[in-house]
């Protein structure tokens, strides 16, 4: 089901992409040996409600609480970095049903700076998952897809992609990520196209449930994002 059909139907529950935060060590659904080289690292985007962080610097989430199957809650030790507006970003290995997030001793094995880890994340997308591709979706509203719909906010990082777009509205771009399965951009000098982006990506981001990403607008301009307009206060 592609975005616009989402829009159309909000009152129908959004499936959710089977994708928890942490997995059993070292170990994907079939008990199978989990990849944890670089080549396997990709990248997730998630929400952080109530913040409205201001630059793209990679900032440490710190250790989070996890509740395992049996009921006992744990401390993790995560590469998880607050990015921008109300999103922070996940680095995890890839077990195809499962993510399982790489810890900081992970990096420290692989020899990848966060920032360096958040490249090769990029480039593992692209390669396992696709070129992202910019389609028509409502109006002057461009749709960012690639090879799994549950992961094109990721293309969000992408920033070879969006200079490529650049080329075509050097006024910069405007884009929303109201969900994990939701990119959707225009020319920031399109003030309709904007208008639209703003209604639809509410209406997405409210009926997202589990999968929202950011209630904010996202401008992309002289090779960097910022903030074009701020995330939702939470109620």
């Amino acid at each position: 089901m592609g975005l616009r059909q989402r829009l159309s139907a909000l009152g129908i529950a959004i499936a959710c992409f089977a994708s928890p935060s942490w997995a059993a060590p070292d170990a994907n659904a079939d008990g199978d040996t989990l990849d944890v080289s670089a080549s396997n690292l990709i990248v997730v985007l998630r929400e952080s409600v109530g913040e409205n962080k201001q630059d793209e610097t990679l900032q440490p989430y710190g250790r989070v609480t996890a509740q395992m199957p049996d009921g006992r809650r744990i401390e993790l030790a995560t590469s998880w970095y607050r990015y921008l507006g109300d999103m922070h970003i996940r680095l995890v290995f890839d077990g195809g049903q499962t993510l399982q997030s790489a810890s900081p001793n992970d990096l420290e094995r692989l020899q990848l700076t966060p920032e360096e880890a958040l490249d090769v994340a990029v480039r593992n997308l692209r390669r396992l998952y696709g070129e992202p591709q910019a389609l028509p979706w409502s109006g002057e509203l461009m749709q960012v897809e690639g090879g799994s719909s549950d992961l094109a906010s990721s293309y969000f990082l992408d920033r070879d992609f969006w200079m490529r777009e650049l080329r075509d509205h050097p006024e910069g771009i405007v884009a929303a990520v109201p969900q994990r399965g939701g990119l959707v951009f225009g020319s920031a000098a399109d003030e309709g196209a904007i208008e639209e982006l703003r209604f639809s990506a509410a209406a997405l981001y409210a009926g997202a449930g589990g999968t929202r990403v950011s209630s904010a607008l996202y401008l992309f301009k002289d090779g960097r994002w910022s903030i074009f307009q701020p995330a939702q206060r939470p109620q």
